[in-house]
């Protein structure tokens, strides 16, 4: 649900917004008439590439749902972003990876090995794209208030993020330049979690 979370966020700070689905019923009644919705595959190159004209940025939040095959759906996808980037003049790009990136291959958990691997090769194909993209690198994300977070280069600073402050952050990296071509990792700051009995 990040991508609902960035979606919700960037409509309420005024950006008119191409939302990009492969099922126009995830869009929410809330936004209805006040977004541009295309729909499409993301692997397909064409219906990608109608949906980055007239942009200026670009948010990645690609997910296999609960699939945790082998797959190249996910760095195919970013290979067609990046090209219709590319042939539309648009140079901004944040894109939603995971945390266990910071690991070594062999530190991360068997269940998220295939989908790990892959979020491997979407990052090295943005980091070769020459584009303005922000790497964000989120621990488990929870559905949590929006507390305040904390973003370190290349290294996690803890253990959870709340989808919306992620959802926040994906928007808003955008446009601070000090982000961009960056391995950003992002955390709730942990003194939020303490209390005094």
């Amino acid at each position: 649900m990040t991508g609902l979370c960035a979606l919700d966020y960037a409509v309420k700070q005024g950006y008119q917004i191409t939302a990009f689905v492969r099922d126009e019923k995830k869009i929410p009644d809330h936004v209805n008439g006040k977004i541009n919705v295309i729909i499409g595959n993301v692997t397909n190159y064409d219906q990608v590439e109608k949906a980055m004209v007239d942009q200026e940025g670009v948010i990645v939040v690609l997910g296999t749902r609960n699939d945790l095959k082998p797959t190249t759906e996910l760095s195919d996808g970013i290979k067609n972003i990046i090209r219709a980037m590319k042939k539309n003049n648009v140079e901004r790009v944040s894109v939603c990876l995971s945390a266990f990136l910071f690991r070594p291959p062999d530190n991360v958990p068997a269940a998220f090995v295939n989908l790990n691997a892959d979020h491997k090769r979407m990052l090295d194909a943005i980091k070769e794209s020459e584009l303005k993209w922000i790497a964000v690198l989120p621990p488990h994300i929870a559905g949590l208030p929006n507390l305040n977070y904390t973003v370190k280069h290349d290294e996690s600073p803890g253990l959870v993020i709340s989808k919306h402050g992620l959802g926040e952050f994906l928007v808003d990296s955008l446009e601070q330049s000090e982000h961009y071509q960056k391995i950003c990792g992002i955390a709730i700051e942990l003194t939020q979690f303490c209390s005094v009995a």
